[in-house]
């Protein structure tokens, strides 16, 4: 029904000021609403029911490439900006074991769901050539293990079908938006989470208050020249980021052409990588100190604003084209949690080094900060290092997931 961009970013904003505005209200039945429903979750899936019913389209609009190109590196810098360096080190290597315990979980959760499809569904797991199912999965598995850049990768190397690919990226937007949405709403839960994990998340909590307790020492009223520092440095390096990656990609594509198969010829992977280790160098000089006057609150301003065009892209009643895809892509989703959450009981690992490992592999540096926020905001840039750790591995480990996926249909 709505095609403008401008007027759809207007239904955005009202709904994202909609959401804040009740979840401050006072009164009982609201504050028992979002006791149950965080309002983040509601940032994200009432432009998908918008999209869903018609009313805008997520698929044509242009705000989504706009918003990931332009506010979320900005976002990015402006998380990393005010890094704490002494309380991330505390954090240890749980960070570390859960993404890649995300990472295998999803490349074992490929093969074994295109096998349990097959045994009551072969067809679903058929087709040759272009057409063989396995080959559009191969994009979902570079997709969930790294991010669009990997799919991407994948796609040139095992060329799907239009037909099937378009298939496999309803089923990777939807079942991944879906655990993103779960992972959100369970953030609100994590001292049950941690109890049934037998995990002690005290040092999390623990540099949660000592964060919080320096914002309350230091922060400050901003001037307008504070606004006007922030942007600078936010859309400075975003900028900053799109020259350098301009004058990489070309010299990397033309000289080494087989860096292409690890992303590492994607323009949007350079950017995300870059301002990220601009914003991680500014963290250690005195810039550090705009922390102070709101950094991290104007990054998560342009979060929910990636969050609400996130959303848009999600359509439910793409369920019905595929039923044997989506089946898959739940199962698949369902192994990787339950291996994922598997490690951590084992490990007695808290449940946010899990929730956050595992949005870096299926969602990357779009949403991994988003799901790291969900717990607490100073803790986005832990999301936002292993999703890029993420997009390192995501083409071979991807690679690795679509072989295993092709000897399985040909069993």
């Amino acid at each position: 029904m709505i095609q403008n961009d401008a007027t759809v970013l207007g239904i955005l904003m009202l709904v994202l000021a909609l959401v804040f505005y009740t979840a401050s209200l006072p009164q009982r039945g609201w504050q028992r609403f979002y006791g149950v429903v965080p309002p983040l979750l509601l940032c994200y899936f009432i432009p998908g029911v918008l999209n869903s019913l018609g009313v805008i389209n997520g698929t044509t609009s242009q705000l989504y490439p706009v918003v990931s190109r332009y506010f979320l590196p900005a976002c990015l810098v402006l998380f990393t900006l005010g890094m704490d360096w002494p309380s991330l080190r505390k954090l240890g290597p749980q960070a570390l074991i859960m993404m890649f315990a995300g990472t295998v979980g999803i490349m074992l959760g490929g093969p074994v769901a295109l096998w349990l499809v097959s045994l009551f569904s072969p067809e679903t797991v058929g087709g040759e050539g272009p057409e063989a199912v396995w080959r559009g999965l191969a994009t979902i598995a570079g997709s969930w293990i790294g991010g669009g850049a990997n799919q991407t990768a994948l796609r040139e190397v095992f060329t799907p079908s239009d037909r099937l690919f378009s298939q496999v990226v309803a089923v990777d937007v939807l079942v991944a938006e879906l655990w993103m949405a779960a992972l959100i709403y369970a953030a609100g839960y994590t001292t049950r989470i941690d109890k049934v994990l037998r995990a002690n998340s005290g040092h999390i909590v623990h540099i949660q208050k000592r964060l919080e307790e320096i914002e309350l020492t230091n922060q400050r009223i901003p001037a307008t020249r504070d606004l006007i520092y922030l942007g600078a440095v936010g859309f400075g390096a975003t900028g900053l980021a799109h020259w350098l990656s301009e004058q990489i990609v070309p010299y990397l594509a033309t000289n080494y052409p087989d860096l292409a198969k690890y992303s590492l010829t994607s323009t949007f992977f350079w950017i995300v990588a870059l301002v990220t280790f601009m914003g991680i160098m500014l963290s250690l000089t005195p810039l550090r100190r705009l922390e102070h006057v709101g950094a991290s609150k104007m990054g998560s301003v342009f979060l929910y604003v990636l969050v609400a065009t996130i959303g848009m892209q999600m359509d439910l009643g793409a369920v019905a084209d595929n039923p044997g895809l989506f089946a898959i892509g739940l199962i698949w989703m369902l192994i990787h949690a339950a291996f994922i959450i598997g490690v951590a009981w084992l490990l007695k690992i808290p449940f946010f080094f899990a929730a956050v490992g595992s949005q870096a592999n299926v969602g990357g540096s779009a949403s991994a900060p988003v799901v790291a926020a969900a717990f607490h905001p100073s803790l986005a840039p832990v999301g936002v290092l292993l999703a890029i750790l993420g997009y390192a591995v995501g083409t071979y480990a991807g690679y690795l997931t679509a072989l295993m996926m092709k000897w399985v249909s040909e069993m």
